[in-house]
């Protein structure tokens, strides 16, 4: 049996969208993100489709190892941008997932002086304050 992270998001969820059927950078992106093997997301694909709340399931355990490594890891917007889609992901995945909200939590308090230094730290410490409220 193939590992999880060698298989697509349209194998994990066995559901294949076809073509996009509106033509923004947004859609189009996600839409062949789909197709892209876990193991070759990057920080700035995490973001995106994290960003979406789309296929948490297989997404945040991934951002969370890249967030254990760089709380700050930044994709092609900011730094912190990975950890500011973590914390904006749909609450409802939180709810259900309590382990993961827990890690977030516990990475957060431990690295909040890293936080500070960032050029958006006013946005991800707001951010994180109501993540704290999901559970």
């Amino acid at each position: 049996m193939k590992r999880i992270r060698d298989k697509t998001l349209e194998q994990l969820e066995n559901e294949v969208w076809g073509e996009p059927g509106y033509p923004s950078h947004l859609v189009i992106t996600v839409h062949k993100l789909r197709k892209k093997p876990l193991e070759d997301f990057t920080i700035e694909d995490l973001r995106i489709v994290i960003g979406q709340s789309f296929s948490l399931e297989y997404l945040i355990p991934i951002a969370i190892e890249k967030l254990q490594v760089n709380i700050l890891a930044e994709g092609d917007m900011y730094d912190g941008d990975l950890l500011n889609s973590v914390l904006s992901a749909d609450p409802t995945y939180w709810q259900k997932n309590k382990k993961e909200w827990q890690l977030i939590v516990e990475l957060v308090e431990n690295k909040k002086h890293l936080l500070k230094s960032s050029a958006h730290s006013r946005q991800l410490l707001k951010r994180f304050e109501s993540f704290l409220q999901i559970n």
